[in-house]
């Protein structure tokens, strides 16, 4: 018995289906942003697409999904690139968080409570970035985007619960 793995075996491999689904959740996360554009960018922002990340919770695999998604609808947000790059590392750091802090977690509810209070209390990343290229006060804009994301995360929480209810996001 060879002992040694080869290279094709240590690489990620992912099926057709696993590729659709993740493919799925990264369009209807641009999809809902841009639909959705007047409130999902600038300082007090509500964007409902980021219900999408409480799949973090269910499979590893939507945190690049999301992530991507995030990258892909800051190409249309006022501030271009930045916002691509510091929004997308954001979002993969927290998920990647919530993913390992959620995974303690027993009861469904508490994991998506966990996931929402981590998810706005992270927007102090979007707060840094506006404070630094409009000079916009830092804790007051923190708190309005913390808010909005409160408020995303609480409207899409009850969506996704209620979807989890339904459909097995883990598979």
């Amino acid at each position: 018995m060879n002992k040694i793995k080869s290279r094709q075996d240590s690489r990620v491999q992912w099926s057709a289906t696993t590729l659709v689904k993740m493919s799925l959740v990264t369009a209807l996360y641009v999809a809902i942003t841009l639909f959705l554009a007047v409130i999902s960018f600038g300082v007090v922002q509500i964007r409902l697409s980021e219900m999408f990340n409480y799949l973090a919770i269910y499979n590893k695999r939507y945190i690049l999904a999301v992530t991507l998604g995030v990258m892909l609808a800051n190409l249309f947000s006022p501030l271009g690139l930045i916002d691509v790059v510091v929004g997308g590392l954001s979002t993969f750091i927290v998920l990647v968080i919530v993913h390992y802090v959620t995974k303690k977690i027993q009861h469904p509810i508490w994991k998506f409570i966990v996931t929402g209070l981590i998810c706005s209390f992270s927007m102090f990343t979007i707060a840094g970035q506006l404070a630094l290229l409009f000079d916009a006060p830092f804790w007051a804009t923190w708190l309005a985007i913390a808010i909005g994301e409160l408020v995303s995360m609480s409207v899409g929480g009850v969506i996704m619960y209620l979807v989890s209810q339904k459909i097995d996001l883990k598979k």
